[in-house]
């Protein structure tokens, strides 16, 4: 079975970037299954950080998995170690070893233990070598000829154990395929072996199998800019993009499906990806795209909030039996309180970053039913701020703290905050905030306007 299709979001994944990675997978493979494809592609959602509280409370009330986390989208040693072993006990005969690498075509078998465990490899090498040995008491005029038959005759028997190589390189599943290139090269079986916590072996990684340099196969979803992807997304292989943010520099090889359309929320093109292709949704599945639509479109108040979108909503509430509205205000809930929020996620759990001009700015969002809780705490956020402003060195870090009932968005700036009060016309200075009523958007009242 070939590696798994990765669908996932974008760095600091919010509710959007998780849903929408789960209800494309599940449509993704059931689509496979409609076409005869399932024994040969998988779909698997991921992420690229921790899970928004809502995000973790809407999965795990419906009874689906989280998706995994992964660190990169590099090729791993998992992406060509031969998993289909052949193996053999270590006090089976020489003659049983060369008979299966004779009948499986392959250079080495691995040799294990009674317990089933990896005690080391035998190879073609070490079983052709114990026979020129066997001629070592050749004379010249092969007048012992008889002898050298004889050791021939009892190397068949020899125990797998006495040819065993034990010394062998162990590489790691996960780790990178670039990492491993020259420790393959430069051992001496050319060949290394995974092994899982139990000792047994899992896997076996040749220098052939290196010699492709395969790629990672990946979706993306609610993005398509390389600084917000996984890390590793320059040498995977993008097979389609699902978005709704601007066009921005991710690169594919070849001419893929890209859906980018000006709605409110990824999961509103997944929903209707269901649609065109007549496949049911799920009840726990549209419990997830609904719950990602409401939020991404704060309860279908934000600006970037369309006619497709309530059709996509009226049309997942309705699979659900439940009034939108108040759904919506049930999933922002669920986020908690404020008031004991660590500040680095109340600052940076839906935080972009974006290039302006030869600077790099964050730009980050909280949603509420509480601003008088989060201003609260406005002291403690500014200092958060001032020291990832610091190290990662920004032109400016903003939070807008975004009101859901009072529809509007308290600016909070730290660093060069002239940019944003020459942009908005305002008088954004270091204590307070400045209110923006009717500012819901990140992406179309805000980064649109200061990167326009």
């Amino acid at each position: 079975m070939p590696s798994p299709v990765i669908v996932v979001g974008h760095r600091n994944p919010d509710n959007d970037s998780i849903c929408a990675a789960v209800g494309y997978a599940y449509l993704k493979n059931e689509l496979a299954k409609r076409e005869g494809r399932a024994d040969a592609v998988t779909y698997m959602p991921a992420r690229l950080g921790p899970m928004p509280p809502e995000s973790a409370w809407i999965l795990e009330s419906n009874g689906i998995p989280a998706p995994k986390v992964i660190p990169h989208v590099h090729a791993r040693i998992a992406d060509v170690m031969t998993t289909d072993l052949v193996t053999i006990s270590h006090d089976a005969t020489v003659l049983e070893a060369g008979k299966l690498l004779r009948q499986n075509s392959i250079r080495s078998l691995v040799v294990t233990n009674d317990d089933g465990t990896f005690r080391g490899l035998i190879a073609t090498r070490a079983i052709a070598n114990r026979y020129i040995s066997a001629t070592d008491v050749l004379d010249e005029d092969g007048s012992n000829s008889m002898a050298v038959a004889a050791s021939l005759i009892e190397s068949l028997g020899q125990r797998v154990s006495e040819l065993t190589e034990e010394n062998v390189l162990v590489l790691d599943a996960e780790g990178l395929l670039k990492d491993a290139i020259d420790d393959l090269i430069s051992s001496e079986l050319r060949e290394g072996v995974v092994l899982d916590d139990d000792g047994f072996c899992i896997g076996i990684v040749t220098r052939s199998d290196i010699a492709s340099r395969p790629k990672r196969k990946v979706v993306l979803v609610d993005h398509n800019e390389t600084r917000q992807a996984a890390p590793g997304i320059e040498e995977a292989d993008v097979v389609e993009i699902l978005d709704h943010h601007r066009i921005a520099d991710v690169m594919t090889a070849n001419p893929i499906q890209f859906l980018n359309l000006p709605v409110g929320s990824t999961a509103t093109i997944v929903t209707m990806e269901f649609r065109k292709h007549g496949v049911d949704v799920p009840r726990e599945i549209a419990a997830v795209l609904l719950s990602a639509i409401m939020t991404d479109t704060v309860i279908l108040k934000s600006p970037t909030a369309t006619a497709v979108d309530r059709d996509q909503v009226d049309y997942l509430a309705g699979i659900l039996e439940v009034d939108p509205t108040e759904f919506g205000l049930k999933v922002f809930r669920t986020r908690g309180g404020e008031d004991d929020m660590p500040v680095k996620d109340l600052v940076e759990a839906d935080s972009k970053e974006f290039l302006f001009g030869d600077h790099t700015v964050l730009i980050a969002q909280h949603e509420t039913v509480d601003l008088a809780a989060v201003m609260a705490r406005e002291d403690e956020i500014r200092a958060h701020m001032r020291s990832i402003l610091e190290a990662r060195k920004y032109e400016f870090v903003l939070l807008m703290v975004t009101d859901i009932m009072a529809e509007g968005s308290q600016f909070i700036c730290e660093g060069n905050r002239r940019v944003v009060n020459r942009v908005f016309n305002i008088n954004c200075t270091g204590v307070g905030g400045t209110w923006m009523p009717g500012v819901l958007s990140r992406k179309k009242q805000v980064a649109a306007k200061l990167l326009g």
